[in-house]
């Protein structure tokens, strides 16, 4: 499988320098790299500017309304749990109107794969403030600047009880590479917070530039939660990388019905079905 396969020849529209870009180049790399088939792969996308995503990828996927990436991803993880379910979310989409199917997808660890473009503003929308969006910053729905606290979505995730958070930066592919891969092995709920810039309403390049560094690098220790907390809620810096990462049994493997064969291969029974939905009725 090569990169050519996997693009399609949609146009892009993304603006020149947007985020999206690297995050769609370092997703193709993890995907080759660990050599999925594509006929296993499944990627959901909500509103926002990186729900065009779907278009530029050769690969089964559905565009879904607004904060309605997981529910959509968690039923066809149930329906098939063969497939490498994997939901693209903006910080609107995801922090906002999708927050509580966040929550609830963490705590109970679905096997799904849910990666949040983290802009801090809405982009496709023009440019006003998100759940994401620092104090103070001045947008056109906040032209006297931001006054509500923005939401920390890696100490979120792990009061939530996601068993694998990190968070990327598009300023470094090679590293959003490597932590995409981790995040696509990992068994149960895979939560990735990716900043990136927005270069046409909120460009946090030269910032974040400043301001991450590599936890890997610092002796950071994934498997202890109290650390990965204390390294959530830094303000100086912003730690990249895996927080914490942590085995437990999935919301499928506890659910006896499916196991076996995949619910969508299985036969069924239709007399059985109609017969059971005339006494719902």
């Amino acid at each position: 499988m090569s990169i050519s396969r996997l693009r399609t020849h949609v146009k892009i529209t993304w603006c020149p320098g947007c985020g999206n870009f690297a995050i769609m180049n370092a997703f193709i790399r993890a995907i080759l790299e660990l050599e999925f088939k594509i006929k296993d792969i499944v990627v959901i996308t909500g509103i926002g500017c990186h729900g065009r995503l779907h278009e530029y990828l050769r690969l089964n996927s559905f565009h879904t309304i607004h904060g309605r990436v997981l529910p959509l991803a968690i039923g066809i993880k149930l329906a098939n749990k063969d497939l490498l379910v994997i939901g693209f979310s903006g910080d609107g989409d995801a922090y906002a109107i999708g927050i509580n199917h966040f929550i609830h997808a963490a705590r109970r660890n679905v096997d799904i794969k849910y990666i949040v473009h983290n802009n801090m503003v809405f982009g496709l929308t023009r440019g006003q403030v998100s759940p994401t969006s620092p104090l103070g910053l001045k947008t056109k729905s906040t032209p006297e600047g931001n006054f509500v606290r923005p939401i920390n979505p890696i100490a979120l995730a792990l009061i939530a009880g996601a068993t694998f958070v990190a968070r990327g930066f598009t300023g470094d592919i090679e590293h959003l590479t490597t932590v995409l891969k981790q995040a696509l092995l990992h068994r149960g709920f895979a939560f990735i917070d990716i900043l990136q810039p927005c270069v046409t309403f909120y460009n946090t390049l030269p910032m974040l530039r400043r301001k991450v560094y590599k936890l890997e690098e610092s002796g950071h220790d994934i498997s202890n939660f109290d650390e990965a907390m204390d390294r959530a809620l830094e303000s100086d810096k912003i730690p990249i990388g895996v927080f914490y990462k942590v085995r437990r049994p999935t919301f499928e493997e506890q659910i006896p019905q499916l196991k076996g064969k995949p619910m969508s291969f299985r036969d069924i029974e239709m007399e059985r079905v109609l017969k059971f939905v005339g006494k719902l009725v």
